[in-house]
């Protein structure tokens, strides 16, 4: 029976004592990293810093993530640029061509590319060696301490395009230079998408520096008229303090004032004042949640990620880069151009924002995609012939496509798989605004473009003319499948079923009737004889490889639910299995992250865990970065190389985060695949979809408490962690028991509910 909760002794909904992270989690060093990629990060999604040293002086590698030359890809746009006519190469056995002109040019041409933007050093050799070297991730403060007492303190501000400095107990006068990224140094490197390129064949004309009192103006002028400026200014407080400030503006994105005027006014509001404000957001942040659990290794690693999270991702900033803010700090281009690959890392950048209560930071993402729809109906036009949208795979700042691997970067079904994160922003806030304004209206138009570009065959389903899997066979010719592929099957599949559930929400039921029916037209997805997912009908995963592409059903899409009954369950046993058996030869760090998300969906705590401490063990740096291979030499991966990117830390976070709470199957639950060693875990308010806030105890191997709040108001169903409970306290919700394991919970907006076991 359906009953109302009378409101007695409500405990407040607040965040716990271990909301915040802690000094055991922050990176503390006893010398300064020799190294870029094992410095400490700063950042606010907009400009950042890697403190570190460089032939013995400490540097401030600077960045910005709207630094970028985005000339057109140089012999891409021919006559032949068209996917039909790759298809007829395909057909014909002759696929040389196809790499020649759209594979090549990629790894032969510097541009387009992510740029870095230069640094600042100081001299500090007469201060002897540094002794402590520390991050506090609490307020993104970093702290450095010389033998002979001098002491830094920086910060890149939270929500200004500005870094601090503050020396104290300097007793000589110091000048700090800007050194540029060498545009006209031609070293003669080789070209190779991985290991970059030399920035000369960029073509640049070298920078201009002009120093002023106590202050340096860098202007460099890019391709077509672009042009950023690094401006730094310092003042003597007093006889032993030095206060300065940096900042790097680009006539590029949403923003008309130069670097200077930043700095004039961040000056004017003082070091105090903006450490207040900037500390306060960075307050509000880890306010949004935080776990607890019985591993202080996963853990500290957790709260790193969520720092990377926190100083990558801003709503009114470009998205997450394959290196965020912090761009590779060596002398050349960022591997892989620095740029937007969308068949992993940009959509794995942003799964931990959802359940960790991020949505804010996450809408970066969208608001990128929004900005760009034009272009991607352009392209759309272009090389598919077809209207609606699809996205370039591999793309530059403004969404254009640039070549590579076309079996990806020219994937027909990119857009796909970036409508789950509109869908998932879409779940999880539970905002009907944010549905029928961008939501439904890219499911519509992704859904256009899949209808048209799809053909029904004689069987009366329909394919793709080539689908390929994500990376399977690499770039050659049998990398392009005559079948329509798991992956390319189940992106499609998504897009149709979720255009169906929206347009059913948005009371339009005619198009969710249209979405069904031609969801019907696509076959059932390709199993073998194991009730195994393979990559395509009659090819199997029959080796070890670094993307999962076949298994996306499992996760991320979660087409496949362990909650679908014994069917389900096995395939996705039997698909991990197989993973788990083939091994992690060929994978990258990043496959170890996603394994654990995998497995957490699969209920395997056990499992989640041994991925993720492979990952935090052999797959990063010192400062916590994924550096994609094995660092350890150990056998996780015969890939033993150092590129760094973002991908692999923020699904690490993200499969932790779904070993504590789930809720994508139509049902909160907590703890749903913790190993059994975890006899004390905890969380709070992670985010349920439906706009639900969960906070959840466990003491001595058993539930104690589940707080649930609802944003929005709804219904919502909670999967009973034991079978005795008591209504501890509630407001605005109705209470229900049903059948088996579950409670139905009614909210009125704001309502909140503890249950006590």
């Amino acid at each position: 029976m359906k009953y109302l909760i009378q409101f007695c002794s409500l405990l407040l909904f607040t965040v716990a004592a271990f909301a915040q992270p802690s000094g055991k989690h922050d990176l503390h060093f006893t010398s300064l990293a020799k190294s870029w990629d094992e410095g400490i990060p700063l950042g606010n999604g907009m400009v950042g810093a890697i403190i570190w040293q460089k032939d013995g002086r400490l540097r401030f590698a600077l960045d910005r993530s709207d630094l970028w030359d985005e000339r057109p890809m140089k012999g891409l746009h021919r006559p032949e640029f068209s996917y039909a006519w790759v298809h007829e190469q395909v057909k014909k056995n002759d696929y040389a061509v196809v790499q020649k002109y759209f594979d090549a040019p990629y790894d032969r041409e510097a541009a387009p590319s992510k740029i870095s933007g230069g640094a600042l050093e100081f001299e500090s050799k007469d201060w002897g060696e540094a002794e402590r070297v520390h991050l506090s991730l609490t307020n993104a403060v970093a702290e450095v301490k010389w033998k002979n007492g001098v002491v830094m303190k920086t910060f890149v501000h939270a929500t200004e395009p500005v870094g601090w400095f503050r020396f104290e107990n300097v007793t000589a006068s110091f000048v700090p230079e800007i050194k540029t990224p060498g545009y006209k140094n031609t070293k003669g490197l080789p070209l190779d998408s991985l290991k970059s390129n030399d920035p000369a064949k960029l073509g640049y004309a070298e920078g201009t520096i002009t120093k002023g009192n106590n202050s340096i103006t860098y202007i460099q002028l890019g391709w077509n008229g672009f042009e950023y400026q690094i401006v730094v200014e310092w003042k003597q407080l007093d006889a032993t303090t030095v206060e300065g400030v940096w900042s790097v503006s680009s006539n590029y994105y949403k923003q008309n004032k130069p670097a200077s005027k930043y700095v004039q006014q961040a000056f004017k509001r003082t070091y105090n004042k903006d450490l207040t404000t900037h500390a306060n957001w960075w307050k509000d942040f880890w306010s949004k949640s935080s776990i607890s659990i019985p591993d202080e290794n996963l853990e500290t690693q957790y709260y790193r990620e969520q720092y990377k999270f926190g100083a990558t991702a801003r709503k009114n900033a470009p998205p997450i880069l394959l290196q965020g803010v912090w761009t590779a700090d060596n002398g050349r281009l960022p591997p892989w151009k620095g740029d937007y690959h969308h068949d992993l890392n940009t959509e794995m950048s942003y799964w931990p924002a959802y359940s960790g209560n991020h949505l804010d930071e996450a809408m970066s993402f969208i608001n990128h995609l929004e900005d760009n729809k034009d272009n991607y109906k352009r392209y759309t036009k272009l090389y598919f012939g077809n209207d609606g949208i699809n996205v370039p795979g591999v793309s530059t700042l403004n969404g254009t496509e640039m070549g590579g691997w076309i079996q990806y970067a020219l994937s027909p079904t990119v857009s796909g798989w970036l409508a789950h994160h509109y869908y998932l922003q879409w779940k999880y806030s539970n905002d009907k605004k944010f549905l029928k304004d961008k939501a439904y209206p890219w499911f519509r138009e992704v859904a256009k473009y899949f209808e048209g570009i799809t053909e029904k065959k004689t069987d009366g389903f329909r394919e793709l003319p080539i689908s390929s899997s994500p990376e399977i066979n690499n770039n050659a010719i049998n990398a392009w499948f005559t079948k329509t592929t798991n992956y390319d099957l189940f992106l499609i599949k998504f897009v149709f079923a979720s255009a169906a559930e929206m347009a059913t929400e948005l009371k339009q039921p005619s198009e969710a009737d249209r979405y069904r029916k031609i969801l019907s037209e696509f076959r059932n997805y390709e199993l073998n004889a194991n009730n195994e997912l393979m990559y395509a009908p009659a090819y199997d995963y029959n080796e070890s490889h670094r993307h999962f592409s076949h298994a996306m059903a499992i996760h991320p899409l979660g087409l496949i639910k362990w909650e679908d009954g014994e069917k389900s369950r096995t395939i996705i046993k039997n698909t991990i299995a197989k993973l788990d058996k083939l091994g992690g030869e060929n994978w990258n760090g990043y496959s170890y992250s996603w394994m654990a998300n995998m497995k957490a969906r699969a209920k395997d705590g056990e499992g989640a865990v041994k991925a993720l401490e492979i990952f935090a063990k052999a797959f990063t740096s010192v400062n916590s970065f994924h550096v994609n291979g094995d660092q350890t030499k150990s056998g996780y991966s015969k890939r033993t190389y150092r590129p760094f990117t973002l991908e692999g830390n923020f699904a690490f976070a993200s499969g932790l985060q779904d070993m504590l709470l789930q809720s994508y199957a139509g049902f909160i639950e907590v703890f749903p695949a913790i190993p059994s060693s975890w006899k004390n875990t905890s969380f709070t308010t992670l985010r349920a979809e439906g706009a639900y806030l969960v906070s959840a105890t466990m003491k001595d191997g058993k539930v104690k408490e589940v707080k649930i709040y609802s944003e929005k108001g709804g219904t919502t169903r909670l999967k009973l962690p034991a079978s005795n409970y008591t209504v501890a306290s509630s407001k605005r919700v109705y209470v229900s028991k049903m059948p088996g394991d579950f409670v139905e919970l009614c909210f009125k907006k704001d309502g909140v509910v503890v249950l006590s076991f």
